[in-house]
């Protein structure tokens, strides 16, 4: 697929996916959705792909949904957004939640609406100094979705969660770092440099065990302790056979760097 309003590529292990549509703040469209449920496609079956990286083009990270493209004509009945959800923003936060591989987003400027929820439902978020998170949906009416009712009372609790969603407040790169709904807040120049490096380290670590972490971590956020022991048991289970681990037993014994390979 030719791709019009996103960038895509794989390096060194790890593809980076851009949403690019700067002069619209990188929101998502219908032909956008589909070009990146395409693009993600490409990283599962892609066995050289080991780390995500995904961004935005120009000064936002992602506007959300772009309102023009649900544009109706006067006297028309009001487009049923549940579909939409259906479609396209349930399937893209599923992906990404799901994939096997780590999944890091750069957030190089605003992140609102399903912007913000899409950058969070990956594991691993830096944002530039300049970025900021808004739950704009009550803007506008509408109940938060991409995951945001479960995503970010889960990370800052329900009473931040809640005045967020009913006044829309910003909330700065800085304060999310300091209330934990990311991991880390960078000065905007280092921001592709720190994302590019943490990605290309993840996509040289021993992948198949990180995909196995992932699946715990996240498990363990609507489990109980006794099912998240049973969990870790049967994941490590699965670990312990990996090629990833002899190597770096192999390697620690052996006093070297370990040549993971993602199996």
């Amino acid at each position: 697929m030719s791709y019009q309003t996103i960038l895509f590529s794989v390096e060194e292990g790890v593809a980076a996916l851009t949403l690019n549509r700067p002069d619209k703040l990188n929101s998502f469209t219908a032909q956008m959705h589909e070009e990146v449920r395409d693009a993600l496609k490409q990283v599962v079956r892609n066995p050289q792909v080991r780390c995500l990286l995904l961004t935005g083009a120009g000064r936002g990270f992602c506007a959300g949904q772009d309102l023009a493209d649900r544009k109706r004509a006067p006297g028309e009945p009001a487009p049923d957004l549940s579909e939409s959800i259906d479609k396209n923003y349930n399937p893209l936060v599923r992906s990404l939640h799901g994939l096997e591989t780590p999944v890091v987003c750069a957030v190089n400027g605003v992140a609102a609406g399903a912007g913000a929820n899409i950058a969070l439902a990956c594991d691993i978020v830096i944002a530039a100094r300049s970025a900021s998170f808004i739950q704009a949906f009550c803007k506008i009416g509408l109940v938060p979705d991409s995951g945001g009712t479960y995503t970010v009372p889960r990370r800052i609790g329900t009473a931040r969660a809640m005045a967020l969603a009913c006044t829309g407040e910003k909330v700065s790169a800085e304060q999310a770092e300091a209330w934990g709904l990311i991991w880390k807040c960078v000065d905007d120049d280092k921001l592709m440099g720190e994302a590019t490096t943490l990605a290309r380290q993840l996509a040289k670590g021993p992948t198949r065990g990180l995909a196995l972490i992932k699946r715990a971590i996240y498990a363990g956020e609507h489990s109980t302790f006794d099912a998240a022991l049973d969990l870790e048991r049967d994941l490590q289970r699965i670990a312990s056979r990996t090629e990833d681990y002899q190597e770096g037993v192999a390697a620690f014994i052996e006093k070297r760097a370990p040549d993971f390979k993602g199996r």
